[in-house]
């Protein structure tokens, strides 16, 4: 493989984490004024638990359901390697309410999730019953506008076009994802689940457009982490994000 393939990958990667980290510590620190710690987080559809160790590292109760055994299992041992614990609960973001109790967590992540369940909207009515009033929903999802341009400047042009008329974000059968999001579509999803918007960032805006021959410059993942962040605040700018992350809260 393409060693500045590699590299891309890897900053791109590094970035996502840390906007979206950057967004979820923020939350933390403010529940933790509000809340008696150690507070009570569910990553759903957590897999491997790529957010959840590092969690639980700080000294949360973390619970991961995931329909994956394997990554439930794979899980357990990141989790052991870490010297911390994790709850892991076999089963479905669509199932939530019936896994967990009512009103447990104070945060629920919900990243990579929502393009790829069944009823998108009542896996975060699931969700909202599950989260504490004024605790918090992290929502990561696939952004179509990103997508249109990605496959344009990929020379696939009927695909952009097909995307531009697809409601679902998709350039047809042979398209992998099952759907994608608009910002103005994945914050009214969030809404009509119950929830309020606070925050709606950009995850991956300039990373995944650079040739690869900008990595062979061993200074462009450093510099592409502090672009990416600060370019995460931009409304305008989001809008052409890989990947749309909102924060937001259920009502008191």
């Amino acid at each position: 493989m393409d060693s500045s393939k590699v590299s891309s990958g890897r900053a791109s990667s590094a970035a996502r984490t840390a906007v979206v980290w950057e967004a979820l510590t923020a939350e933390l620190a403010r529940q933790a004024e509000e809340f008696v710690e150690p507070l009570n987080i569910v990553d759903a559809g957590g897999g491997t638990g790529g957010a959840a160790v590092p969690l639980a590292r700080l000294g949360h109760r973390v619970t991961v359901v995931d329909s994956s055994p394997d990554s439930l299992a794979a899980l357990e041992r990141r989790a052991a390697e870490a010297g911390v614990r994790v709850n892991a609960v076999q089963g479905d973001a669509e199932g939530l309410r019936e896994l967990l109790p009512e009103a447990s967590a104070h945060l629920v992540l919900v990243h990579n999730v929502v393009e790829h369940v069944d009823d998108p909207l009542t896996a975060l009515r699931d969700v909202v019953s599950i989260t504490q009033p004024r605790g918090a929903v992290s929502v990561l999802a696939t952004n179509a506008v990103a997508a249109v341009l990605h496959r344009a400047l990929a020379g696939h042009l009927a695909d952009a076009l097909a995307l531009l008329q697809s409601n679902e974000g998709r350039w047809g059968p042979s398209d992998p994802m099952p759907r994608r999001y608009t910002a103005e579509q994945l914050t009214a999803l969030v809404r009509e689940a119950g929830l309020e918007v606070h925050e709606l960032r950009g995850v991956r805006i300039l990373g995944d457009l650079l040739p690869g021959r900008v990595f062979e410059d061993p200074q462009t993942p450093d510099t592409l982490l502090a672009v990416e962040k600060a370019a995460s605040a931009h409304a305008e700018l989001s809008r052409i994000a890989t990947q749309l992350h909102v924060m937001a809260r259920r009502p008191a």
